[in-house]
């Protein structure tokens, strides 16, 4: 079986969202509130939900300080994956992280050609992990959040998915 098995316990994860952009207020960024409205629906907590602008510093300072915090699981940004000069997120975050998920950016990319065809290619969308705390990046049009956490997020962060999910591996990533 394969998908959401519904008689399954759900176990929220706590959520923190970072929306790149020079632009953007809280007022005129539809991702971060269609992302936001999402994690919620789904059963998750929105654990924070900043907008940095397009600075290295700024976005990896951000993220390190939620890596490292006790009330963050995941870190989902949106903005700054393109290829212009001021989008600057994969260098900021991909130091952080010690194991990149190198499917989702596959996966990423599968789902992203079915909506906007070859114009995925201009995404640089990266995931990994970084001290137990799973990171996911991509792009900040609004179509590409829904994308992101529609057909790829949501289901890895549903601890009733099958055959597997990341949620169950979260007590195990500080193994050693």
């Amino acid at each position: 079986m394969h998908g959401i098995n519904e008689s399954l316990p759900f176990k929220p994860v706590r959520i923190a969202i970072l929306i790149v952009s020079d632009t953007r207020t809280h007022e005129t960024d539809t991702s971060g509130h269609t992302l936001a409205e999402r994690i919620r629906a789904a059963g998750h907590e929105v654990a924070h939900h900043l907008i940095v602008p397009d600075d290295k510093a700024a976005i990896r300072n951000t993220v390190s300080g939620w890596i490292a915090a006790t009330d963050v699981d995941v870190v989902i940004t949106s903005g700054g994956t393109g290829l212009t000069g001021r989008d600057v997120t994969p260098e900021a975050v991909t130091p952080l992280f010690e194991k990149t998920i190198e499917g989702f950016s596959v996966i990423f990319h599968m789902v992203s050609y079915q909506s906007v065809g070859l114009s995925t290619l201009q995404s640089r969308a990266v995931a990994g992990l970084a001290n137990s705390t799973f990171i996911f990046c991509l792009p900040g049009s609004t179509g590409a959040v829904k994308d992101g956490w529609d057909k790829v997020i949501s289901f890895q962060l549903d601890s009733r998915h099958k055959p597997c999910n990341l949620v169950e591996l979260m007590p195990r990533l500080t193994e050693h």
